[in-house]
């Protein structure tokens, strides 16, 4: 195998050989062009974006031990989901996103949630900020 790597190509020796290596390259430009725009077209419907919130929705319950996560795609298509931690167990919700829009109710931290994937994804090249803020209260507005 390395003998594969250490292997020089044939240097072109005329004219003709230097244009069939040229279009053999412009092919395979082609082709990876066609890929390419086949893969940006695939990621847009990847989740792309994401933003969690963590709080404590009852007073009685310590610590910051339920969450809420939106999951977006390139078009802000996706799901939020929500996790109640009580004393009693634990509550699991999911909702469905188009265009940053919920048909159910959201709460103020799933609406949170939804607002920190956007901006987070606005930001990707920025030190994240993994701040954890909730209305105390879990109340669907």
């Amino acid at each position: 195998m390395w003998k594969f790597f250490q292997k020089k190509k044939k240097e072109p020796e005329n004219f003709q050989e230097v244009l069939a290596q040229f279009k053999d390259l412009e092919k395979n430009l082609g082709k990876l062009s066609e890929e390419l725009e086949n893969l940006k077209k695939e990621s847009k419907f990847n989740f792309q974006k994401f933003g969690i919130v963590r709080f404590n929705p009852f007073s009685e319950v310590g610590g910051d031990q339920s969450f809420s996560i939106a999951l977006l795609d390139g078009s802000d298509n996706g799901v939020v989901i929500t996790s109640l931690y009580t004393r009693e167990g634990n509550r699991v919700y999911g909702k469905p996103i188009k265009a940053g829009i919920s048909e159910y109710l959201l709460s103020a931290e799933e609406k949170e949630a939804i607002e920190k994937a956007k901006i987070n994804y606005g930001n990707k090249n920025k030190k994240f900020n993994n701040s954890t803020t909730g209305s105390g209260n879990f109340r669907p507005h």
